[in-house]
């Protein structure tokens, strides 16, 4: 019995990914030449580099691009090296933090580490101790005392603390390398996700600050920009095992029962039935954002990118002291 194996639309190799959005059929090579093209327009339209990113005395502009070992994030610093790499007036620096994860971040950070030494790209890590942050594994046992003692916790999961605790790193790391710019890994389900998330709970605001910031700075950080928000996670693993990148594939043991996975699960059933959902949501997205800009008088509740600084660690904040300093009070008052 033999399996019939579709043949890529545009040559005679076997494919190895149905774009179900577009009809199309792909093999390696031409996956890679399809991800190429929208990660380069997604480049020219976010960075908008000049013919030469040096600044006054002659330093290339840094882009720190965020490492973790995951697919995504494999994916984005391959494809960031083929497109700005040969360019003398840039100098990409990976970067990764380590949430203190047993079990899960030390391999993950291992593939990180041996994606860049290949390429020949700088490494830099934080961790969440070095900032003054309790190991995520210890903040996870403090959670059922955390919600006792404060409401605002109850019904808070881990990914709540730790995406706080995980901004702050990667700050860190930007003022740490110098950066210009902070490339992330989120890909086109990631960015629907952040939107249908925000939308479900009317915080429109929130859609306004979600990267990329090439238009949109907010004060006080270093621009992040989203190479991948055009590409689906689908494609980038796909890419991403045919390219053999080292990468871990185990997902993290605190996320379950996360906002974000259950989204994840309804995004999905909606694309298999409607191909072309997620795009349409992130466009959505970009057409919030255009008019946003182009109204003189935005609703209240649409907050500009403008933050004042925490009263506690000086960090941009839209309240008087950041989420970070808040979460890491409440754990001190129970450590004694």
């Amino acid at each position: 019995m033999s399996l019939d194996v579709q043949s890529c639309s545009r040559c005679e190799h076997h494919a190895v990914i149905h774009q179900i959005y577009s009809g199309q059929h792909l093999c390696q090579f031409h996956l890679k030449k399809s991800i190429k093209k929208r990660v380069s327009k997604a480049l020219r339209n976010q960075l908008g580099l000049p013919s030469d990113a040096r600044d006054e005395n002659g330093n290339p502009a840094v882009i720190l691009v965020c490492i973790s070992g995951g697919k995504d994030s494999a994916v984005l610093l391959d494809m960031m090296v083929k497109i700005v790499g040969s360019r003398r007036d840039v100098e990409l620096v990976c970067g990764c933090v380590d949430e203190g994860i047993d079990g899960y971040r030390s391999p993950s950070m291992e593939c990180a580490r041996s994606l860049a030494e290949s390429l020949n790209l700088r490494f830099e890590t934080i961790a969440y101790p070095d900032l003054g942050f309790d190991r995520m594994d210890a903040v996870v046992k403090s959670m059922p005392q955390l919600s006792k003692l404060h409401k605002e916790a109850r019904g808070m999961k881990p990914c709540s603390y730790c995406g706080v605790f995980r901004r702050q790193g990667l700050n860190a790391l930007a003022d740490k390398v110098g950066a210009k710019w902070m490339a992330l890994g989120h890909n086109l389900d990631d960015t629907a996700q952040s939107v249908l998330m925000n939308l479900g709970k009317g915080e429109m605001e929130r859609i306004i600050r979600l990267a990329p910031h090439t238009s949109t700075p907010l004060d006080g950080l270093v621009p992040r920009i989203v190479p991948l928000r055009w590409v689906p996670e689908r494609e980038i693993h796909a890419y991403a095992v045919g390219e053999g990148l080292p990468i871990h594939h185990d997902d993290c043991p605190h996320a379950t029962g996360a906002l974000r996975q259950k989204h994840r699960a309804y995004l999905a059933e909606m694309e298999a039935s409607n191909p072309g959902t997620m795009h349409g949501l992130v466009h959505s997205m970009d057409a919030i954002r255009k008019l946003w800009s182009s109204t003189d008088n935005p609703p209240k509740s649409w907050k500009s990118g403008q933050a004042s600084e925490c009263s506690n660690c000086g960090s941009p904040s839209s309240q008087p002291v950041c989420q970070a300093c808040t979460f890491q009070t409440w754990l001190k008052e129970i450590s004694g």
